[in-house]
């Protein structure tokens, strides 16, 4: 016979329930658990400072107002300011839409309406402390990340993919080479760049950068080698370029594959003879600048076709660190999305104190294809848009793969989700009818009603 889990394995529940009986009942239907009942506000603030417990029920009618809800209110607010990361599950029966609105719009996680049906608010409550583990997991990433990333200062990371990308960039740092970055867009290159002068000897330096598909291809060459007085209608004096700007220093060159052919044969010559003559000028003026280099582009391709020199290619990718996308990145995402979290809400939006339960579900079930400037975008836009506490999945724009995945976080729920989802799309498409959507289904007709009264569905 298998021993009983030790009382310091169990998870810990904190019931806030001023019926004895009730609370009672919780406590043996939870043998995994364990659980502490309290049936007040004071004696619930003082079992979260004792226990700090992953999950809370609270019953919002507690004395001394049982018939209202503001004392139950009072205790939610108390849970998070003390235990921000706690998730609170609350019942009531209290004007339930309003009250399930403003409950979670002041930070909890879920809302049940009474009474309660054991079966029904446990799977909730194993659903939040499954949330709270992925989190708790995630803090635990992000204090190890913290270390991991400390080789160029900013990189925000837990994934090894990354790490050793990071790693790289770090051992390249103090030698004089060439270093090429390749990867997606928004995966940032630019940072790695930026990482990579400040570890290297040129550190108090320049660290110049240009985006070389940013600027029009007529004006590139200026931007790059500067001109002199006189050299074209409207040079009315003498201006440095940007590689003289870098001298000493580091020349980052983003978008390289954007280059245009003349320009390519100026960088080249320069990187040659490591001097610069600025337009209308026959005069050379040495220059010591590293090149770094970045692009989203197959520039090796891009030399096999004839559409980039070759022997620049060669003399940029002396050493060349491929930049993993973000969806490649074990981990990150949910680590990142915290840290910009926290970063806009301090600048934007103070009340902002982490993600609802869909939006961090939604984060992790999202593709990524913009990568980390996508996250950093969406996440702003969301801390600026939210109304609560807490960034929902509405907030970042993502509502559907958030839905989905929050609700299939057990097999019973997964099946539910896949049910309701079957329904709808038959409903939809023979427009309400009944009997039609059965025979699509391959169902009778009482089963459907039986379906659509399980999951409140409507025709």
């Amino acid at each position: 016979m298998a021993a009983k889990p030790d009382m310091a394995d169990k998870p810990k529940l904190l019931v806030v329930e001023d019926d004895p009986g009730l609370a009672t009942q919780l406590k043996w239907a939870w043998e995994d658990f364990d659980v502490t009942c309290v049936g007040d506000r004071e004696s619930a603030i003082a079992a979260l400072r004792q226990h700090e417990p992953e999950v809370v029920t609270l019953d919002l009618g507690l004395p001394p107002d049982p018939d209202g809800t503001s004392e139950g209110f009072a205790v939610l607010d108390a849970i998070m300011a003390l235990k921000p990361d706690t998730k609170v599950i609350v019942a009531s029966g209290h004007n339930a839409p309003e009250s399930a609105m403003l409950a979670i719009g002041r930070g909890a996680y879920d809302f049940y309406r009474k009474p309660v049906k054991i079966e029904e608010l446990a799977l909730i409550v194993r659903r939040a402390l499954h949330l709270a583990g992925l989190e708790a997991e995630n803090r635990r990433l992000a204090a190890r990340a913290g270390e991991d990333a400390t080789v160029l200062g900013s990189i925000v990371t837990a994934a090894p993919e990354m790490i050793r990308c990071a790693r790289t960039v770090e051992r390249v740092a103090p030698a004089d080479v060439s270093v090429m970055l390749l990867g997606a867009s928004g995966t940032g290159k630019e940072l790695l760049a930026r990482g990579l002068h400040s570890a290297s000897l040129r550190a108090r330096a320049p660290f110049i950068a240009i985006n070389c598909a940013a600027i029009p291809e007529t004006l590139l060459e200026q931007e790059l080698f500067g001109y002199a007085e006189g050299a074209f209608e409207g040079a009315n004096s003498t201006r440095e370029g940007r590689i003289e700007m870098a001298d000493g220093g580091t020349l980052f060159l983003d978008e390289l594959g954007d280059m245009s052919a003349s320009a390519q044969a100026r960088l080249l010559r320069f990187i040659e003879n490591r001097a610069v003559e600025r337009m209308g000028s026959a005069r050379a003026i040495p220059i010591d600048a590293r090149i770094v280099c970045a692009t989203n582009r197959d520039l090796a391709a891009m030399v096999a076709n004839g559409a980039f020199r070759e022997d620049l290619y060669y003399r940029l990718a002396e050493v060349i660190v491929q930049v993993p996308p973000l969806a490649e990145r074990a981990g990150d995402v949910p680590l990142l999305a915290r840290h910009f979290l926290h970063r806009f809400a301090a600048e934007m939006n103070p009340q902002v104190k982490g993600f609802a339960a869909d939006g961090l579900a939604a984060i992790d079930s999202w593709h990524w294809p913009g990568n980390v400037r996508e996250l950093e975008n969406r996440v702003k836009r969301a801390v600026i848009m939210a109304e609560g506490r807490l960034v929902c999945a509405e907030d970042l724009d993502l509502a559907e793969p958030g839905e989905e995945l929050a609700q299939a976080l057990n097999l019973k729920a997964a099946r539910e989700q896949a049910d309701r989802k079957v329904i709808r799309h038959a409903l939809a498409r023979t427009e309400g009818n009944i009997s039609s959507t059965a025979r699509m289904l391959g169902i009778s007709r009482p089963t459907l009603y039986d379906l659509m009264k399980q999951y409140d569905l409507s025709s």
